[in-house]
């Protein structure tokens, strides 16, 4: 069964309140006020000092519990939202893989499901790693890398709805793990969504929750589980007034969705789960034997709603 077996993250430290973002992505202040008011989107993480290989290379220096298994990473899959994010012929993923003693490793990117390509990621490293055949004692593993910059004004926020962070993770993940156990993976590509083909923005913002909560349900009952058997959701850092609405609709406990990132960092693309998972396991908010839902929405040619039920 796939699992999750480590976790690093990495956040430049340097935060920047959504004030300073009017000027350069020209926001208007009423713009900035529903930001900030009714999406409780605060700041964000920018630094231009670091570039893509620098965020990655971070979140994987993070991961101390790769420098004893390196050897056994048979892929490397980069999730990110973006189809483009270096100049040619620049190739930060194979910097990273090369700089940090994984050459040998199979190493692609994911991009086709935008801000949801992370949970992607995951199921595509557990397939492979269930297909992979090795001697025992010798397990194979995989490594799925998040983290991309806000490079460009389309980069930075989505009109009306999100901020974008900068930030990187790096998630070791094996095919029969003990610990945070993928119990089922449900997803849906909307490809009438697709707004640069004349796709209605209106519709999305519409159908937007009806979806990923169609999805989230499909999700538990695979899972063989319910909502009230969820000790908690890590969502997609999209904003604030989101979840409540979709808390209500679906009708689970807002105390128990972990919202705080939200605030401090907005929306990390497709990093957003591991941040989250991250901060649940340092405040002791899940304990061994409890299941949890993550979710993930990913919008740019159509859409993608995504949603995984694990086991602690």
């Amino acid at each position: 069964m796939t699992a999750v077996d480590a976790v690093s993250v990495f956040l430049p430290a340097r935060r920047v309140p959504i004030e300073s973002l009017a000027a350069p992505l020209r926001l208007t202040e009423m713009q900035i006020r529903l930001f900030r008011r009714f999406h409780g989107l605060t700041e964000v993480r920018h630094d231009p000092d670091l570039s893509l290989t620098d965020l990655l290379r971070h979140a994987v220096d993070g991961l101390t519990a790769l420098r004893d298994v390196a050897h056994r990473v048979r892929f490397v899959v980069y999730a990110r939202a973006f189809p483009v994010v270096a100049p040619y012929p620049e190739n930060p993923l194979h910097d990273v893989c090369r700089a940090v003693g994984l050459g040998h490793a199979v190493a692609f990117t994911l991009t086709q499901q935008s801000c949801a390509s992370a949970l992607a990621a995951v199921d595509v490293a557990g397939r492979l790693l269930a297909a992979e055949p090795h001697p025992p004692g010798d397990e194979p593993l995989a490594l799925v890398l998040t983290g991309e910059k806000a490079f460009t004004r389309d980069a930075q926020f989505i009109p009306e709805t999100s901020v974008f962070s900068e930030g990187a993770s790096a998630c070791l993940v094996s095919a029969h793990g003990r610990r945070d156990r993928l119990l089922a993976y449900a997803a849906a590509q909307r490809g009438e969504f697709d707004v640069a083909g004349g796709a209605s923005p209106a519709r999305f913002q519409r159908e937007y929750r009806p979806a990923l909560a169609e999805v989230i349900g499909r999700a538990l009952a695979r899972a063989g589980t319910t909502l009230a058997d969820l000790r908690l959701i890590l969502p997609h850092n999209v904003n604030l007034m989101t979840w409540k609405r979709l808390v209500k609709l679906i009708g689970f406990p807002l105390d128990r969705v972990l919202l705080d990132n939200v605030t401090g960092t907005g929306h990390v693309f497709c990093a957003d789960a591991f941040v989250n998972y991250r901060t649940a396991r340092e405040r002791d908010l899940l304990r061994p034997g409890d299941r949890y839902l993550v979710a993930a929405v990913g919008a740019g040619d159509g859409a993608t709603f995504a949603a995984m039920v694990f086991e602690h």
